[in-house]
């Protein structure tokens, strides 16, 4: 179980990471609004497959997502998904185009992204779960 958010789109999933009060549920609720899927927020329960790491909610808290100055929302979930991606909100990305990284949970590896200052994070992200990611030399050769 780790303190964090889930989203899912195209059957691949985002586990948003960072302290409390750093936009998790706020990012996931935008992420939302444009297609995503709620899969699990505050907590995650995560476990290990020979396919990768699934994703899903604990069921007390199955359906809901804080929006702060709202309150408990409900929400339609899907889960368990396999998490494809790792963003951490505590972390400023400082490239334009960063490197890739990764991390391990569960012996796994990840993709792990920083968060970026941009004001389309949500449409990004989305982008991102749908098609992947292409190499920095894909623009510079």
């Amino acid at each position: 179980m780790v303190h964090a958010s889930c989203v899912a789109v195209a059957g691949c999933g985002l586990l948003i990471t960072g302290a409390s009060g750093a936009g998790k549920s706020a990012l996931a609720l935008e992420m939302m609004a444009l297609g995503a899927c709620l899969v699990s927020d505050d907590r995650v329960s995560l476990g290990a497959t020979q396919q990768g790491i699934l994703a899903d909610a604990p069921d007390t808290i199955r359906g809901l997502i804080e929006a702060r100055g709202l309150g408990l929302l409900q929400a339609e979930t899907v889960g368990p998904v396999r998490l494809t991606h790792v963003l951490d909100l505590d972390r400023p990305e400082p490239q334009r185009l960063p490197e890739f990284r990764e991390i391990f949970l569960l012996r796994h590896s990840l993709p792990l992204l920083f968060r970026p200052d941009v004001p389309h994070l949500a449409a990004s992200l989305i982008q991102l779960l749908k098609a992947g990611r292409a190499a920095p030399e894909a623009l510079f050769p």
